[in-house]
């Protein structure tokens, strides 16, 4: 992970993770691992993707959707 985003995505993952605990029942344990092992967190990790601009909302969308199709629908200005 780029040193310079890290600050960045500490801030962006408890929102991230609170959704998923609370929309899919999840304890914290589950809910950080379904982010840190999913695409979508390896992307928001790669600086130059610029995913980590999204806000967490979005963000967690996206992770729904690759949670739910394995896929992931990127809105078009980003990678």
């Amino acid at each position: 992970m780029d040193k310079n985003i890290s600050p960045i995505i500490a801030m962006i993952t408890p929102g991230i993770t609170r959704l998923l605990m609370e929309n899919r029942s999840l304890t914290l344990g589950e809910a950080s691992d379904l982010l840190y092992n999913s695409k979508l967190y390896e992307t928001l990790e790669d600086e130059k993707t610029k995913v980590w601009r999204l806000s967490y909302l979005l963000l967690y969308d996206l992770l729904e959707e690759e949670l739910t199709t394995g896929n992931i629908t990127f809105p078009e200005e980003q990678i």
